[in-house]
C-alpha cells in the first residue's frame, strides 16, 4: 500500500515534512491538538449552531487510540466544546482532552468531569457595560446589541460583527472602545474571525498548548486552527521545534479572510476548512495503520 507518508498530503515546508516524518516515526508518543471554531466547526453566524464536521467524531476514534492524546483547545468553554462537537460518550475517545477558556477549564473523557477555578471577576464587569458601549460607539446599527455578545461561562465574553451589515468595519470600529473597557477590568481583547474576545491576561492557546505538550510529555505535536486566535499555538509549536520537539503547523482555510491569510502564511499544510481537517485526520489514521 506504500509508504504511510504518501498517503498523506505532503506539508509544503522543510520543517513541516520533519514534523510529520517525526510524528509517524512515534505516533504513541504525539499530540494532535485543534481548535474548534473553523477547524472542527464551520463558522456560522449563530455560535450556538456551530456543530462539528459529521466526520469528526468518527475520524477521532480512529485516530485517538493510536496517539498519546487528542486535545481541543478552545476559547469557548469546554462543556460547550464537548456538547458541540459531540464528544461525550463517544466509544474510542479516551484519549481526548478538551481544554476550554484557553486551558483555564479542562474535561477529559476519560473520567467526563470538568475542572476550572472560579471565574475572573473583571470578566462580569466588563460584560455589564457592553450592551451600553455598542449602542453608544455607533458601531453597531442593526439588530439587537444582545446578538453580539456572547458570554462565555463568565470567563470571557465575546462581541460578534458577523451579523452586522458591514462586519469588518464594525469589527475595526469596535477595537479601540473594546481595548479601553478591557483595560479597565484588567482583561485584555483577542481577534479573531469577525469577533473580539475579552478575557483574561496571560492565557491562551500557546500557553495551553506548551503546557499539555509538556505535561504528557509528548514526543510530537500536530497542531491545527483558522484564525488570529491560533497563532499564540503556532508561536508555541515554532518553540517546540527549536527545542527538537517535531512539529506540524495546519492551517484550515475554508476561504482565504478574516484572519485566516497570516496563519496560511506561516503554516506547514493549508486544508480546507472543517472538511479537510477531517480528510487529514483521517488520512493521518490510514497512515498509522499501515504503520508496521
Amino acid at each position: 500500500m506504500g509508504s504511510p507518508e504518501n498517503l498523506l498530503a505532503q506539508p509544503m515546508t522543510e520543517a513541516g515534512r520533519a514534523g510529520l516524518a517525526g510524528f509517524l516515526a512515534r505516533p504513541a508518543d504525539a499530540v494532535v491538538a485543534l481548535d474548534f471554531d473553523g477547524t472542527l466547526a464551520g463558522i456560522v453566524p449563530d455560535p450556538e449552531q456551530a456543530r462539528a464536521h459529521p466526520g469528526v467524531v468518527r475520524a477521532l476514534t480512529r485516530l485517538a487510540p493510536l496517539l498519546r492524546a487528542v486535545v481541543v483547545i478552545t476559547g469557548r468553554p469546554a462543556e460547550t466544546a464537548v456538547r458541540l462537537g459531540g464528544f461525550a460518550d463517544a466509544a474510542g475517545l479516551d484519549r481526548l482532552v478538551v481544554l476550554g477558556h484557553y486551558g483555564a477549564e479542562r474535561w477529559e473523557a476519560a473520567t467526563g468531569r470538568i475542572e476550572a477555578p472560579a471565574p475572573p471577576p473583571g470578566v462580569a464587569a466588563a460584560t455589564a457595560e457592553l450592551p451600553d458601549l455598542l449602542r453608544s460607539s455607533g458601531a453597531w446599527q442593526d439588530g439587537p446589541v444582545d446578538a453580539a455578545i456572547e458570554t462565555k461561562g463568565g470567563r470571557a465574553v465575546a462581541v460578534h460583527t458577523r451579523r452586522t451589515a458591514d462586519p469588518q468595519g464594525t469589527f475595526e470600529a469596535l477595537r479601540a472602545p473594546l481595548a479601553a473597557l478591557a483595560e479597565r477590568h484588567g482583561l485584555i481583547v483577542e481577534p479573531g474571525r469577525f469577533v473580539l474576545e475579552l478575557r483574561p491576561p496571560g492565557v491562551d492557546k500557546g500557553v495551553a498548548l506548551t503546557s499539555y505538550v509538556h505535561e504528557v510529555a509528548a514526543g510530537a505535536v500536530l497542531y491545527a486552527g483558522d484564525d488570529l486566535g491560533d497563532l499564540a499555538a503556532y508561536t508555541a509549536v515554532d518553540a517546540l521545534r527549536t527545542e527538537g520537539l517535531p512539529g506540524v503547523l495546519v492551517c484550515s482555510a475554508a476561504t482565504l479572510g478574516e484572519g485566516a491569510e497570516e496563519l496560511a502564511d506561516r503554516a506547514d499544510l493549508v486544508v480546507p476548512g472543517p472538511a479537510g481537517i477531517v480528510e487529514l485526520l483521517t488520512g493521518l489514521a490510514d497512515a498509522l495503520a499501515t504503520h508496521p
